[in-house]
């Protein structure tokens, strides 16, 4: 440490100043890497100062060779910027894939909180992180929640860092003499990110200038902003849209009117569809199944079912079955698909 503080690591501590309250309680997900280091740091001096507590959890994948060392090497860094508490948990990875090893960390996030009581977990993605999202949000082809990237907040969990590059972050280990260790995996061709990080961002870079990963990130916030919006509404009509399901029919169900989904815009009532389909415990359907959702409710030849993922389908229905004063409505059923013809 030492020298004349850089602008980067003053912009870090304002932005977990900006987001966490004073006298709050948080952990740094601390990796080993430089951008959690960077967070830790950052953190840490405010913990000094008395604005915030801040301990630090170290999450042991134990998915490569001496992952245990790396883990400690982190805890004793994280000990040395004045962290405290500082918890290494070893978590068990099924099958070995990225996202299963997701899964295994946020399992151990949520134990840190309750162990701790801290309020929030600080995570170190940067705007770089943020930007490769944004391209791989545009490659599926979801929409724009999906072009929205990585949220800086989420229930506990809050990215303070989004707005600096990985070379500011590597600036601030510098000036906070942190050996940050590389993950060897961030260069492995079989994950996606690493093929969009190495072999898409400098072709971006040279065909566009060095600015598109800000570019991106930009492209994120106001994407976010927009769909935030939309869902907000969304979750208005959705509401407006229910109709009451009569006794015989299971509680995982939900009745909508045809006559208010198909009086909503067009991007508006997906919206309603993919809300609804979630409220029943299925993932968001894809493009092509939210289209076939949309052409049932707008009268397709075919009443359904629509089969959506999980034991969830959808049938428009008409006739005697309807709810007093309506004359069609879409039935959601999280049941098993019935037999053709019942």
């Amino acid at each position: 440490m030492g020298g004349k503080l850089p602008r980067v690591l003053a912009e870090a501590r304002n932005a977990i100043r900006a987001m966490v309250p004073r006298g709050a309680s948080v952990l740094v997900a601390c990796s080993g890497g430089a951008d959690s280091l960077a967070l830790a740091a950052a953190a840490a001096f405010l913990h000094r100062k008395g604005e915030i507590r801040a301990g630090a959890l170290i999450v042991d994948h134990g998915m490569q060779e001496g992952s245990n060392r790396v883990a400690q090497r982190a805890a004793e860094q994280c000990r040395t910027l004045g962290l405290d508490p500082v918890l290494v948990l070893e978590v068990q990875v099924a099958g070995g894939s990225e996202q299963a090893a997701r899964s295994a960390r946020y399992e151990a996030f949520e134990q840190g909180l309750r162990q701790t009581g801290s309020d929030h977990v600080l995570l170190g993605h940067t705007l770089d992180d943020q930007a490769e999202q944004v391209l791989l949000g545009l490659g599926r082809g979801s929409g724009t929640l999906s072009l929205a990237g990585m949220p800086a907040a989420r229930g506990p969990y809050l990215r303070p860092l989004l707005s600096l590059s990985r070379t500011e972050i590597e600036e601030i280990c510098r000036h906070e003499s942190l050996a940050y260790w590389e993950d060897p995996t961030n260069t492995d061709p079989r994950y996606l990110r690493n093929r969009v990080r190495h072999e898409l961002m400098p072709v971006l870079r040279a065909v566009l200038g060095d600015s598109v990963p800000a570019a991106l990130a930009r492209t994120a916030a106001l994407a976010r902003a927009d769909a935030q919006y939309l869902d907000g509404l969304a979750e208005t009509a959705l509401e407006d849209a229910v109709l009451p399901v009569a006794a015989d029919r299971p509680a995982m169900a939900l009745t909508l009117g045809l006559e208010r989904l198909r009086a909503m815009p067009g991007p508006l009532r997906s919206r309603v569809l993919r809300l609804a389909v979630a409220r029943l415990g299925a993932p968001v359907p894809d493009f092509e199944r939210l289209n076939a959702l949309d052409a049932l409710v707008c009268g397709s030849v075919s009443a359904g079912p629509v089969q959506l993922e999980g034991p969830v389908y959808a049938t428009r229905v008409a006739g005697a079955r309807l709810p007093a004063g309506a004359r069609a409505h879409l039935r959601l059923d999280a049941t098993a698909l019935p037999h053709p013809g019942s």
